[in-house]
């Protein structure tokens, strides 16, 4: 079977998308018949610059930044196109080839014009305004990138939800988003995960308790929510320190923040971390904190450190907490004393912290099984060739 897998970020791009996908094309590559021939022949699609990123090291082929009648000629080439978000260019021109398309959806582009689910610029939540038939409310959300911007915005997402309704299969990573996306042919199908070495100590690490983030350094992340919060524990005299994992355009201002706050003396910002400086890093990690506001359709950053044993911190976002599955603490999205609390509490309970870790390693090889997410899209290939033929 001919699959043209497409998504508008790849590799060298760092990202939950372009993980995820790298991870389905390989194992999709692996798969093999009785007879030892592959069950699928590989071509990846993608705008993103190749850079220094070696593409023959991947059993499947690449194409970069391809023309929209280079684009073309794919897809009327193959039997299946899997898009890895509703972008617009492959699922027009598969809808014109008369080919079938999957669409995976790893954001809320075909609910909300931002894609965020959020209300900016204050980054609060949305209770979902597009869905609800408020449009005012999500032209107005969007206005501060101009009107015209706005009201772009708003009418393609319109014209996303027509394509996507004509997709043979739209595929979200969890139950929550797929009844949030209110779509025909909807699978859940979560997102698999490499195995990861669970953090083993017998004893806590020397000094004192480190609280870790990971992730990038944008206001919809919460990192602010992180520093509200650290500011309670300092005044309830607590020990403890903060290590910020990551970078984004927002560092400066958040380093700003801590010495306003005075936290300078908790807080450590390590910047973008190879696998090796990050394994060592979280080796300290006493908790992992995932204060995000919006924008979370599952959670890599979650769903990896349940897989390294360590106990969870998370804004109750459904994404989070169908991940979660009862193995962490949640509290309520954007409260700062919440959040707090739930951290006090792991600070005072050394014994929870580590049942915690356990639960969640064992919650996350289960539901983040790599080799399931592989054969539940290959599943979703056969069955759409099947019905074709019929």
């Amino acid at each position: 079977m001919k699959l043209l897998l497409y998504s508008h970020f790849f590799a060298p791009s760092v990202g939950g998308v372009e993980t995820i996908v790298l991870s389905l094309a390989r194992g999709l590559a692996g798969l093999r018949n009785s007879n030892g021939a592959p069950q699928f022949e590989i071509t990846l699609a993608t705008q993103t610059p190749a850079a220094d990123y070696d593409d023959s090291a991947n059993p499947f082929r690449t194409i970069r930044q391809p023309g929209f009648m280079q684009l073309w000629r794919f897809i009327r080439n193959t039997d299946v196109v899997h898009v890895a978000g509703p972008a617009l260019a492959p699922l027009l021109l598969s809808l014109f080839a008369g080919k079938p398309f999957v669409v995976e959806h790893h954001g809320f582009q075909a609910i909300c014009p931002n894609g965020q689910l959020l209300i900016e610029p204050a980054g609060a939540p949305c209770p979902g305004h597009f869905m609800a038939g408020r449009q005012a409310e999500c032209l107005r959300c969007n206005s501060n990138q101009g009107w015209v911007a706005s009201y772009k915005l708003w009418a393609l997402t319109f014209v996303r939800r027509f394509l996507c309704a004509r997709a043979v299969a739209n595929i979200t990573p969890t139950k929550w988003l797929g009844d949030l996306v209110q779509l025909p042919h909807v699978s859940a199908i979560p997102h698999g995960l490499e195995i990861i070495k669970p953090v083993l100590r017998s004893e806590p690490p020397p000094g004192p308790p480190v609280i870790v983030f990971q992730g990038r350094l944008v206001t919809t992340k919460g990192v602010r929510l992180l520093f509200e919060a650290a500011r309670i524990l300092c005044e309830q005299n607590r020990n403890f320190e903060l290590l910020i994992i990551g970078d984004g355009p927002e560092r400066e201002s958040l380093e700003q923040f801590a010495r306003d706050s005075k936290l300078e003396d908790r807080v450590c910002f390590a910047g973008r971390l190879n696998e090796t400086h990050l394994d060592a890093a979280l080796a300290r990690a006493s908790a992992v904190v995932v204060p995000s506001l919006g924008g979370e359709v599952f959670g890599l950053v979650v769903a990896e450190n349940m897989l390294r044993a360590l106990p969870i911190v998370a804004s109750d976002l459904g994404a989070f907490v169908e991940v979660l599955g009862g193995a962490g603490l949640t509290f309520r999205t954007g409260a700062a004393a919440a959040l707090a609390a739930s951290l006090g509490r792991l600070l005072d309970e050394p014994a929870l912290a580590a049942i915690l870790g356990r639960r969640a390693r064992e919650r996350a090889l289960d539901f983040c099984d790599n080799s399931r997410m592989i054969e539940a899209h290959a599943r979703v290939y056969r069955d759409v060739c099947a019905s074709a033929k019929d």
